[in-house]
């Protein structure tokens, strides 16, 4: 039998206070950053049997700190880091290029379809490693995330407390986030909602799936018609939720999944689609709006839909 990698030694149990400035901040992100290069598996296995106190109390990966707490980590082993040495220039070429607005406190980017947003399962560099790598002279963090295979606006802070009110306003439902998609086959009416609870899981390989199940947690988007597309629909979407896979399950359950959505979507509908030159998942994040500094400081963000999108919209019409 094979050996396995080097590992690195355990450590034993750690006592942290966690700074204030960490206030806001979920346990599971917080061990992320206090165990370098563990693999998320680890943080949430530690999280389940109770290894994690915080102030002696038991820790859930949803748990929020407040800032001045004591966490108890416990000894863990983790692999050696391996070195992926500089990134390509291509893709940190082509996010630096994305950058659509930048100011003290944040940047936000079309982020390209293909890339994902950070490193793991076998991707060495996401766009925040990619960021990192450009300007490593500034503290950078990830405010949410995008599917690999989504386009659109991704916002990244560059001030810990523009990242803490980000997430403050993201989980009191107060980032306005608008999606623009093509869902196969025409809708039957030009508004509509589904309110329907997402649970996740991980599959073996480590692939993460979704499906609405009566366990899972509130989730609600809203579609609307914005015009039809051959036999498809053009449409727009308002989540009030930013659940993984949110909106390609909520639009499969509704009977009209994402274009050339390859995991919850219509196998035979995307092999057309693909003649129409459709490669990728058709699913763009076009704006965000937000407000900092206690709403003084309003933020309209934009990214227009890509060439190769609207490329499939003006063939669809032709036909």
């Amino acid at each position: 039998m094979a050996a396995n990698g080097p590992k690195t030694p355990s450590t034993g149990v750690r006592l942290v206070r966690v700074d204030p400035e960490r206030a806001g901040q979920r346990i599971d992100n917080f061990l992320l950053g206090q165990l370098k290069g563990a693999p998320r598996s680890l943080i949430y296995r530690i999280l389940r049997t109770g290894e994690v106190r915080i102030d002696g109390r038991r820790a859930k990966p949803d748990t929020r700190l407040a800032g001045g707490e004591e966490v108890r980590i416990p000894p863990v082993r983790l692999e050696a880091p391996t070195d992926h040495g500089e990134p390509p220039s291509g893709p940190m070429e082509r996010v630096a290029e994305s950058i659509v607005y930048e100011d003290r406190a944040l940047l936000a980017l079309n982020k390209p379809s293909g890339i994902a947003t950070h490193g793991g399962s076998g991707i060495s560099f996401g766009v925040i490693e990619l960021l990192r790598n450009l300007r490593p002279d500034q503290p950078l963090e990830l405010v949410h995330r995008l599917d690999r295979d989504t386009s659109g606006l991704l916002v990244i802070a560059k001030k810990r407390s523009a990242l803490t009110e980000l997430q403050r306003l993201i989980r009191e439902g107060l980032l306005e986030k608008r999606y623009l998609t093509l869902l196969v086959g025409a809708l039957p009416q030009k508004k509509f909602s589904v309110n329907q609870p997402l649970l996740k899981s991980t599959l073996q390989g480590g692939e993460r799936m979704v499906r609405v199940d009566p366990q899972g947690k509130a989730s609600l988007s809203h579609f609307r018609l914005i015009e039809g597309a051959g036999a498809h629909s053009y449409t727009e979407v308002k989540i009030d939720t930013g659940r993984t896979h949110q909106i390609r399950v909520h639009s499969a359950f509704a009977g009209h999944p994402v274009a050339g959505d390859d995991k919850y979507g219509d196998k035979a509908a995307n092999r057309v689609l693909k003649q129409a030159g459709l490669k990728r998942l058709f699913l763009h994040a076009a704006s965000l709006k937000f407000a900092l500094k206690d709403g003084e400081q309003e933020y309209v963000l934009n990214a227009p839909l890509p060439d190769e999108l609207k490329n499939v919209l003006e063939r669809l019409d032709k036909d």
